[in-house]
């Protein structure tokens, strides 16, 4: 079911999402500071590609204030735009029964999209997700 589900939200927007991420990393990366939101940017993107079957967890606890400073600045300039994107596109999705799903995938992108820095993603069901949760 995840693999079809999958299908579906590449076709129907997936792709264009990840695209749009990928080529914000590419940005990111070119202009040297903001090289940390750019691998960010490429971990939404690779999650946005392919979500169902995948969960985002927080990561190690390594540099909290400094993930948290990139993300205040990341939440300034882009998370909230992104967040808006994702939502509306999931009001979209909701519209039909097929695209309740599809919809639940993009509110579950908003978090990740709002705040990226310090956080990981894992496939569901795994039994090393335990190990990345830090709460």
């Amino acid at each position: 079911m995840r693999t079809l589900l999958n299908i579906i939200w590449l076709i129907f927007g997936g792709l264009w999402l990840a695209l749009g991420y990928f080529l914000a990393g590419v940005i990111c990366c070119v202009l040297i500071v903001t090289i940390p939101w750019g691998i960010a940017s490429f971990r939404i993107g690779a999650y946005a590609l392919w979500p169902f079957g995948r969960m985002v967890v927080d990561g190690p606890r390594g540099n909290q204030s400094l993930s948290l400073l990139g993300n205040i600045i990341w939440l300034v300039f882009a998370g909230v735009w992104i967040a808006i994107g994702h939502l509306a596109s999931a009001i979209a999705m909701a519209v039909t029964i097929i695209g309740i799903p599809l919809a639940i995938a993009n509110i579950k992108l908003i978090p990740v999209s709002l705040m990226p820095l310090g956080k990981q993603i894992v496939p569901t069901g795994s039994s090393s997700i335990g190990t990345y949760q830090h709460r």
